[in-house]
């Protein structure tokens, strides 16, 4: 699964509260085919993933991860779902140390090539990542293609990867604690309250969340971006 995994458009350009009618979700519960087929979806369209992605502006989450790390400068940042590595160029030019993770084998190709960091191959199902090795864990559109079942196992891996005191952004479409097939990927839908649960029961404490994009009403911000602390 990989970074900046927008929703489809016609789910994007919605105001959450109608962010799934577009794209009727059908429930599968096949672990490994949710998986599977999500990952077919981006490697048969990177090309044009890296393309409608390249200009998309995510400063805003980047700043607030970088705000609150407390630890001294550079830090060592995890980009989980990575995707073609244009957020890892970002952090890279900071003066930071990142390092990439995404399920889609082109999009670790590309993010190698294009960032010249280290990029890990690895499924968001069947994490398996070092214990306290990151001060940040940058998750930018990524975490809402796990289903609700794995997750806390992924927030886990997450958890422990993190330094103490180190600190996770997530920013994921929310909505009404639904999930399913949308088109070709399967994708959850989270309000503030479920998605809380499932961080706190992780070990994360809350610093902040708020709605993107920036100046619009709330009913026409769909994404739901939250800041976390190992505790």
């Amino acid at each position: 699964m990989s970074d900046h995994h927008n929703p489809p458009r016609s789910i994007e350009a919605q105001p959450a509260a109608d962010a799934n009618a577009s794209a009727p979700l059908k429930p599968d519960h096949n672990l490994s085919v949710l998986a599977r087929q999500t990952l077919a979806h981006y490697e048969q369209n990177a090309e044009d993933f890296r393309e409608g992605t390249r200009d998309h502006d995510v400063s805003q989450n980047i700043t607030t991860l970088l705000q609150h790390i407390q630890a001294p400068a550079p830090f060592h940042i995890l980009d989980v779902g990575c995707g073609p590595g244009r957020d890892l160029r970002t952090f890279t030019r900071l003066g930071h140390v990142a390092v990439g993770l995404d399920g889609c084998g082109r999009f670790v190709e590309m993010a190698r090539e294009d960032s010249g960091c280290d990029v890990w191959l690895q499924d968001f199902l069947a994490l398996d990542l070092p214990v306290e090795r990151f001060d940040g864990v940058f998750a930018n559109a990524s975490l809402f293609h796990i289903p609700s079942r794995a997750l806390s196992h992924a927030l886990q891996q997450l958890h422990h990867t993190l330094k103490p005191g180190g600190v996770l952004l997530s920013s994921n479409p929310r909505g009404d604690d639904q999930e399913g097939w949308a088109g070709d990927r399967y994708a959850a839908y989270y309000q503030l309250e479920t998605w809380r649960s499932f961080m706190q029961a992780a070990g994360f404490t809350e610093i902040e969340h708020y709605y993107r994009p920036a100046g619009l009403p709330q009913n026409q911000q769909p994404w739901l971006a939250s800041v976390w602390r190992r505790s």
